[in-house]
């Protein structure tokens, strides 16, 4: 089925997702440098075609200020360092393609990357980095760090819904099996229920296999004008529909089995006119087990409380299940780059729009591609993200 471009018509035209998974002889520039070179040969675009420039806070230096002279970028018409965390480069993706539909540029370079495995970081760190904050003097005494924050959002739902461990560990046992067919991938061997509830105890009650991986990586996205992306030789990944938003404490009110999805999602169902129904493929963000059973429910695809339910027996495996997900193995399996895991969400629903995903977890003839992306923490605070998008057929 055909359908009509959006109202701020864009294309995603080049991807590239860096193969190393530790890099410790490479800078972070140096792999941002050479993601976005991959991206653009992907592409068939060159450094001179980019008008416009994206990055996050992994950019080193003044971010888009040094990146754009490291990497040789002339006469940039627009530049965004929008930071929401892994949720970033999803965010960049939205603003990219506002951007080119109002006139202000008509190829744009979003890139990350990240040394945190060379580097020793890790989810079980408080991150007194950000002693700044404003939250910082009233929660640093608590201790609070991405992991135990997160298991303390898996115990309130498991306490509200009866949700189970052996359900979040379907999450996990999925990601495996698309995991091995991923030559890059960090973790590469199937799992079963038992080896994740036989994997250590973190924090209860999340087992080390409901966690992410740690990897230095990165991944670079190029957005273009319609016009550009029909002169080029790749499929044309067309965007449909975004929404993005912020989750905090809520004056208090605080409620940790949600997500700012639940605000966010409906943005891009609307703007997309399309419904979860209508959605067989999703890169959901999977820092832990519980992160993509509470998007799951956010996203529209089961009520809230039901995503046990959801997930159990295999639904998530590509040519078994309702929904396929995370197909190259996600950030439980295969690449979280510098802790912020959208960009390779896009990456990933991009291939399977190319039909260029592992012909084992290939979804067939699809026609429309969802990515979610959080940024921070559930149990604190949170950027939040969804793009939607189709192939012109």
């Amino acid at each position: 089925m055909s359908f009509a471009a959006t109202k701020y018509d864009a294309c995603i035209a080049g991807i590239y997702e860096h193969p190393l998974r530790v890099a410790p002889d490479h800078t972070v520039a140096q792999l941002h440098a050479e993601v976005a070179r991959g991206a653009l040969l992907d592409a068939g675009l060159t450094l001179d075609d980019v008008d416009a420039y994206f990055c996050a806070g992994d950019a080193p230096g003044m971010g888009p200020v040094s990146m754009a002279d490291y990497l040789g970028l002339k006469k940039l018409r627009y530049l965004d360092s929008t930071d929401s965390g892994g949720a970033s480069y999803l965010t960049h993706v939205n603003h990219a393609a506002r951007a080119i539909a109002t006139g202000q540029c008509r190829v744009a370079l979003i890139t990350l990357a990240g040394r945190p495995k060379s580097e020793g970081s890790s989810g079980t760190q408080v991150r007194s980095q950000w002693a700044s904050a404003p939250d910082f003097a009233f929660e640093k005494p608590y201790s609070p760090a991405p992991l135990n924050t997160y298991a303390m959002c898996a115990m309130r739902h498991m306490y509200e819904f009866g949700t189970t461990s052996e359900q979040l560990a379907w999450i996990k046992v999925a990601a495996s099996h698309h995991a091995q067919y991923n030559p890059h991938a960090v973790l590469r061997e199937v799992l079963t229920v038992e080896d994740v509830l036989n994997s250590p105890m973190i924090a209860d009650p999340l087992h080390r296999a409901d966690c992410c991986v740690v990897s230095d990586s990165g991944g670079a996205i190029i957005v273009v004008h319609p016009d550009i992306a029909k002169t080029l030789k790749k499929p044309v990944v067309t965007m449909m529909g975004a929404g993005e938003t912020t989750k905090g404490q809520m004056g208090g009110k605080v409620d940790l089995t949600y997500s700012g999805l639940a605000w966010a999602a409906p943005l891009a169902f609307k703007e997309a006119k399309l419904t979860p129904e209508q959605i067989r493929y999703a890169s959901i963000y999977d820092s832990f087990t519980i992160t993509v059973l509470i998007q799951l429910e956010d996203l529209g695809f089961c009520k809230k409380g039901e995503g046990g339910k959801f997930v159990e027996d295999g639904q998530l495996i590509s040519g078994r299940g309702k929904l396929a997900f995370n197909t190259d193995g996600g950030g439980l399996c295969n690449n979280h780059p510098a802790n912020r895991g959208g960009m390779t969400k896009v990456i990933e629903a991009v291939r399977q729009l190319r039909g260029e995903a592992h012909p084992a977890v290939q979804v067939p003839n699809l026609e429309f591609a969802l990515a979610s992306g959080i940024g921070g923490a559930l149990g604190t605070r949170h950027g939040a993200a969804t793009l939607i998008m189709g192939r012109l057929q």
